[in-house]
């Protein structure tokens, strides 16, 4: 029997959210999981939003312990043991220098800025040892200073959380992706769920690049091709190497690694970015297999990643 699939598509968090499982009588109940799920990780984690928990606790900081809403709590526990599992090159204190580079709205806003009319700067990153989360008091307290960005994880948790609700609802499996990142939860499909791979997210799903399947745990890609901008004289983009404070100097157009789950995922792809010709070597290491893409095209495999989806 040939499983029929139900899918669905629309904007949130400055990309595009998808939906597709294998029980179609649960697509409704399925996507009401997902829009709760990204509506509480927007009014939590967004750094553009002026009412959002996070843009508070950026703006407190100094102050003291701020009292904190679950979601905000848990997706800053991720983000530092992300930096405390790469050795902090995946670090949630970017915010400000992601800030002072022109990254300080919405990426459809910086896109259509006019370049020559801002005037970039850098500052250096803080590292976890400037955040304090306290679990039992549910309260967090930054340094004077330090600016929280949660883009490496939180959207990564998002995907996996909804993921796991909607397939909570559903008779058959869920695969949920955001911008490119990917979550699968229940049962899959009969050989996986089949995902192409391309450099940005919103391409064409018949359009050209190989294809990959996951039965679990999670997919994601990381590049630097897209969340690009004109900043005065300077083109720049949006992952910083907490090392330098700077955007990242990486051979590496895309990085697609898949994990455990969409979280494990991102971090590494992220990660092997900032590392650039180290990566593949840290990747094996680590048992995750990626696929990565030099600025030539030419692409290099680590870990077990399937030669036939090179």
């Amino acid at each position: 029997m040939i499983a029929e699939f139900a899918s669905v598509s629309f904007p949130a968090l400055g990309t595009t959210a998808f939906l597709c499982l294998a029980d179609v009588a649960s697509l409704p109940a399925a996507r009401e999981e997902l829009e709760r799920e990204l509506a509480e990780i927007d009014a939590s984690c967004s750094r553009f939003r002026s009412d959002s928990e996070l843009v508070r606790l950026n703006a407190a900081a100094g102050t003291g312990p701020v009292p904190v809403g679950d979601r905000l709590l848990e997706a800053l526990e991720v983000a530092l043991e992300a930096a405390a599992s790469t050795d902090g090159l995946v670090d949630p204190t970017i915010g400000r220098t992601l800030r002072l580079a022109g990254y300080d709205r919405r990426f459809a806003v910086v896109r259509l800025r006019d370049g020559s009319s801002f005037h970039h700067g850098f500052a250096a990153v803080p590292g976890a040892r400037a955040v304090r989360t306290d679990h039992v008091r549910r309260t967090i307290a930054l340094e004077r200073g330090v600016e929280l960005d949660l883009g490496a994880t939180a959207k990564a948790l998002a995907a996996d959380r909804s993921a796991r609700m909607a397939a909570g609802v559903c008779a058959a499996g869920v695969l949920v992706s955001l911008g490119g990142d990917i979550a699968v939860a229940g049962e899959p499909p009969s050989g996986g769920w089949a995902v192409r791979l391309a450099d940005d997210h919103s391409a064409s799903l018949d359009g050209p690049g190989p294809t990959v399947a996951i039965e679990r745990g999670g997919l994601a890609t990381s590049g630097t091709t897209v969340r690009r901008w004109l900043a005065g004289e300077r083109e720049l983009h949006h992952v910083i190497d907490p090392r330098t404070g700077r955007p990242a100097e990486t051979p590496w157009r895309t990085v697609t690694v898949a994990g455990n789950s969409c979280v494990e995922a991102n971090v590494a792809s992220t990660a092997a970015l900032v590392l650039g010709e180290e990566a593949p070597a840290w990747l094996t290491a680590r048992g995750l297999p990626a696929r990565l893409v030099r600025e030539s095209g030419e692409v290099e495999l680590a870990g077990s990643w399937p030669e036939g989806a090179a």
